[in-house]
């Protein structure tokens, strides 16, 4: 009798280990409909409301469950349903519509292609340690997801060659839960990635590619999956490969997950895995913008495989590759600066230093402002400022501040000088607009009002726009978020085994007529999320107020390490539960992008209160001014260069103080007097029409104003002509000839820091200087020994202005000193003059810089000599 058991006879007990293979089954599409497959691999459907409704109208009910994932509805959707929707020509003209729609976007000129049609055959690579494309494709944290997001989106729209570059996480980013308490608890669910909107990236034979990357003891596999963010492919990847050590395989399990050494691996998979896998692919970025210090490790394996490729020396395929990266730095205070000890610097990149040619303390060295201060540690951000060619924060206001924090870096350069620019964070207006508004704008704005939402003539058309219309689609909004709010605290409360009485009680929170505000956010402490909740007494008297009710939305995470974080959620739900305030206060859990739509839609204020400054910009706050929403900030962040006066509310007048306490109370203080003197006020003024007519002109303002200036096409059309272009440009003067540039530039600043000792300033000389008038000009001359440098290859200026209490100069400029010739032993005469445009008290100094045309930026060396 034979024995028809497949595979070995096995003990009771025992575990069977075999090799599974897989394969994916594909939902079998009718023919009218096959189409749909490759609308649902382009994200581009996850910004365009007539495409995300094709998807929608096959199941309304199962496109919510699935958390609107069109791959997984595809595949979910009887042969019955798809075989009706199949027969239904008015689906089908839908269907026809869209995707025509479509193809005009893929092939359509762009503002790229208008601008720079010199560079239609450049790429730019952005990297990001997380994108917030949609819900449905959870590699995102926060903003700074979100940020990259629109980032890509609008560089889609305008026609940008750029080339994403992330992390696919296996576990994404934590599902959030809350204990009846209000403690929070985080789930790790695995994500099915043939479910996502994604495709796995293969070589020409069909074959999954992978690159490696060398993490500690093992050389680990590294493989890629794509996303379609319309023009824009988003290369994710993955080191959850059978093939890899259990170790490795977790390194990309969690965004942002465990202690530095998990960091540190998590970065060479991004920085260098990242550049291996584009490399693979045949791509030479001409651009790569780091987007924080996450990604700061391509700056080194750039280096490396140019000197493998063209026999480079290190210094010259440094020369070569700095000048075409862009850093971004988000992050105003140090304590947020990814750092790692030596000990890891060691361990994880020894190897890879010894491809450099360096040696184990000059790797250290390029991580760090102060290299031989043993104690100092290792700074990803170090590591970005050394290695771009140029670098910016993302507020006007947080340029300055990083100014301040990174002086350490240049520490001879005066503040104001240092080489860290500015680009303002904005967001991509059709993904948080609602359809309802997207709809009035297409009819008083112009139906292309979004192909240039750059244009503030454009915008001033919304005072066009008559106020009962405007007025109604927004509050039309707010009701749809009281129903989706009430839907998720529902059924929060069933997960939570809450009584059904107060299930059922859901259904009556918030009113759809009321003021409210939206609060959500990450929870970190200094975002201040309780400083609404510092008097009860004030507080209790807007919630509960009959005639004028306020009712406020929250939302947020805490980091699973962030203790201070969750205590301050905790302490939301104990109010959300308090009997007076539970049908006006209300904490959604969970917080996504899906929440953050809902959020900016409906709210009529939304709430920003950090501790100024150390919101670098923040853009939850411009999501909701499209909508009709306003903004009622402290000055922090991009807020400063938005508020008018007319256009939202500001918190405090900007100033900081030594005390946090007082800061806190004098902000809460501010708050509250504004809502209860002017923004409550304003909302519940009614004319005989029953419209709040002042209010809705604000709500003008503020769309007017700031609509125009806070958007991704803005801010990507300033990166390309401020960063991009300017890098791209350096990169192939630098690359031509054989590199003669970037050789010879090497080679000078060699001998420039070999021969900088010998440079000092001799004596300075100036006519009778004690009273001045203005228009008048102070002479100078400075003696200046140049040891064995050349006048042609040094700046000799006046650096001057205004001198404050404490001796410094404030406001500094600079005036180009002019050289006279040599007087004795290698001594050369320089000539200047102070123009005397202001009255006051006033100061200046002398000083020698490296001078050569092919710097970066003009304090690239580090050099200076003050007299």
């Amino acid at each position: 009798m034979h024995d028809r058991t497949a595979g070995p006879r096995l003990r009771p007990g025992a575990t069977l280990v075999f090799n599974i293979r897989t394969y994916t089954v594909v939902p079998s599409l009718p023919r009218p409909l096959v189409r749909l497959r490759e609308l649902a691999y382009n994200l581009w459907w996850s910004w365009t409301a007539d495409a995300f409704e094709v998807f929608r109208r096959l199941d309304t009910d199962l496109w919510e469950s699935l958390g609107h994932n069109p791959v997984r509805l595809l595949s979910s959707l009887g042969q019955k349903r798809l075989e009706q929707a199949a027969a239904d020509t008015a689906y089908l003209a839908h269907v026809d519509r869209v995707l025509d729609s479509f193809y005009v976007y893929l092939s359509g000129r762009t503002w790229f292609d208008e601008n720079y049609p010199e560079l239609k055959n450049s790429k730019f690579a952005y990297f990001s340690m997380e994108f917030g494309i949609h819900e449905c494709l959870p590699v995102y944290s926060g903003g700074l997801g979100i940020l990259a997001g629109d980032h890509l989106k609008s560089a889609s729209d305008l026609g940008l060659p750029l080339i994403g570059v992330g992390i696919l996480y296996r576990q994404g980013y934590f599902q959030q839960r809350l204990t009846n308490d209000g403690w929070q608890l985080e789930e790790y669910p695995a994500l099915e990635f043939h479910d996502l909107p994604i495709s796995l990236v293969t070589d020409e034979q069909g074959n999954r590619l992978t690159v490696e990357v060398h993490l500690g003891d093992r050389n680990v596999k590294i493989a890629a999956w794509k996303a379609q963010i319309g023009r824009v492919p988003l290369y994710l990847l993955d080191a959850d490969l059978p093939e890899n050590h259990p170790r490795d395989r977790e390194a990309t399990q969690r965004l942002y997950q465990g202690g530095d050494e998990d960091r540190i691996r998590q970065e060479i998979v991004l920085g260098v895995g990242g550049t291996r896998l584009l490399e693979a692919l045949g791509i030479d970025p001409d651009v790569c913008h780091m987007n924080e210090g996450h990604s700061a490790f391509l700056g080194l394996e750039r280096i490396r495989q140019r000197m493998a490729r063209d026999k480079l020396d290190f210094g010259t395929a440094r020369e070569a590759t700095v000048p075409s990266h862009v850093f971004t730095t988000h992050t105003p205070v140090p304590a947020g600066i990814d750092r790692f000890s030596d000990h890891l610097i060691d361990r994880y990149l020894t190897e890879f230093g010894g491809g450099l040619g360096l040696a184990p303390p000059d790797v250290r060295a390029l991580g760090k402002a102060h290299p031989a201060d043993p104690q100092e540690t290792f700074s990803m951000a170090v590591l970005g400022l050394r290695l771009a060619g140029a670098t910016n924060g993302v507020s006007q206001l947080h340029g300055q501040v990083s100014r301040t924090m990174w002086h350490n870096v240049w520490p001879a350069t005066p503040v104001d000088e240092i080489p860290i620019t500015s680009v303002t964070n904005g967001i991509h207006i059709p993904t948080w607009l609602s359809v309802e508004m997207s709809n009035l704008l297409d009819r008083y704005l112009g139906p292309n009002w979004g192909d240039n939402p750059v244009d503030y003539d454009i915008w001033r058309r919304v005072s066009e726009i008559p106020d009962l219309e405007l007025w109604r689609t927004h509050e039309r909004r707010r009701e749809r978020l009281i129903s989706f709010t009430r839907l998720r605290l529902k059924e929060q409360l069933r997960q939570r085994g809450a009584p059904p009485a107060e299930v059922k009680a859901a259904e009556e929170i918030l009113d759809p007529e009321a003021l409210t505000i939206g609060f959500a956010r990450r929870f970190a402490p200094y975002k201040r999320a309780t400083l609404l909740l510092r008097s009860p007494e004030r507080l209790a008297n807007l919630l509960t107020d009959r005639d004028r009710p306020v009712q406020i939305v929250f939302a947020g995470k805490a980091h699973p390490r962030d203790e201070r974080g969750k205590e301050l959620i905790k302490q939301i739900l104990i109010a959300a539960n308090n009997a007076e305030f539970r049908r006006r206060l209300v904490f959604v859990e969970n917080y996504d992008i899906n929440v953050a739509r809902h959020l900016v839609q409906g709210c009529d204020v939304w709430l920003n209160n950090p501790i100024r400054p150390r919101e670098a910009s923040g853009t939850s706050g411009m999501k909701v001014i499209p909508n009709g929403g306003l903004h009622l900030s402290v000055l922090d962040g991009w807020w400063p260069e938005a508020y008018d006066g007319e256009n939202g509310w500001a918190i405090g007048d900007g100033r900081v103080y030594e005390d946090p306490a007082y800061q806190d109370y004098l902000e809460a203080e501010a708050l509250y007097d504004l809502l209860e003197k002017e923004i409550v006020p304003l909302f519940y003024e009614r004319t005989a029409d029953g419209l709040p007519r002042r209010w809705i002109s604000r709500m003008k303002a503020s769309m007017r104003t700031i609509c125009p200036k806070f958007n991704t096409n803005r801010m990507i059309e300033e990166y390309t002509r401020k960063l991009y272009i300017p890098a791209a440009r350096r990169r192939r003067h630098m690359e031509d000839n054989a590199y003669a540039a970037a050789r010879t530039l090497a080679q000078w600043k060699t001998e420039v820091s070999r021969r900088w000792g010998q440079v000092r300033i001799e004596r300075v000389e100036s006519d009778d200087h004690r009273q001045l008038t203005v228009g008048a000009y102070l002479a100078l001359r400075a003696y200046v020994r140049l040891g064995e440098l050349k006048p042609e290859e040094v700046a000799v200026e006046l650096y001057f202005g205004k001198v404050d209490p404490g001796g410094n100069i404030t406001e500094g400029a600079t005036v180009a000193m002019d050289c006279e010739g040599v007087r004795e032993d290698n001594v050369f005469l320089y000539t200047g003059r102070i123009p005397c445009a202001r009255s006051g008290h006033h100061g200046y100094a002398v000083r020698v810089i490296p001078r050569h045309a092919d710097l970066p930026h003009r304090h690239e060396t580090g050099l200076i000599v003050w007299g």
